[in-house]
């Protein structure tokens, strides 16, 4: 049998063919390429889109709490107010039975007092200076009197304690 060339081989691809296929195979990886940008764009976008929801149902009441601490503070003066004039009635302890119920529902809502008094080291992301004053008894840039009480919710400053800060004596 003479030699003959077998049909069924394949023909040298020419130039212009390896030429097509290397520009769809550049095609294809750049839009592969562009897919995996995509896909991590969106996930990075509901990851952040998450975040911000948790966020805002986290600090949701913080309007709500705003408020009540007014009333709080209303509370807070009536029994100080009490306890100076000397009264230990049973309108002092209903007034004090409110107020501390009322703590209690604001902080399973995430609202707790900042914890502050005399002599406590001040804090600018805590506590809001009002006044300094010269005193012995604490070393300057202590708490000498807390005006108001101040509240966090959750990590977040709700509102800041008001202070008065200690300040060197003048010799």
């Amino acid at each position: 049998m003479p030699d003959t060339p077998n049909t069924n081989t394949p023909a040298d691809p020419t130039a212009a063919e390896l030429d097509a296929t290397r520009a769809k195979l550049d095609a294809a990886e750049r839009e592969l390429s562009n897919y995996k940008l995509r896909l991590a764009d969106y996930e990075n976008a509901r990851r952040r889109l998450l975040q911000a929801a948790e966020t805002e149902r986290k600090y949701v009441y913080e309007p709500l709490a705003k408020d009540l601490l007014t009333a709080l503070d209303n509370l807070d003066r009536a029994l100080d107010a009490a306890k100076k004039a000397g009264d230990n009635g049973p309108l002092v302890t209903g007034v004090s039975a409110t107020a501390s119920q009322f703590l209690d529902v604001l902080r399973r809502y995430g609202v707790t007092r900042i914890e502050c008094g005399p002599g406590t080291t001040f804090d600018p992301n805590r506590h809001e200076a009002v006044m300094q004053q010269p005193t012995a008894d604490f070393e300057p840039g202590q708490v000498v009197q807390v005006v108001q009480q101040g509240f966090l919710l959750h990590d977040r400053v709700l509102r800041p304690a008001t202070v008065t800060v200690a300040a060197a004596k003048a010799e």
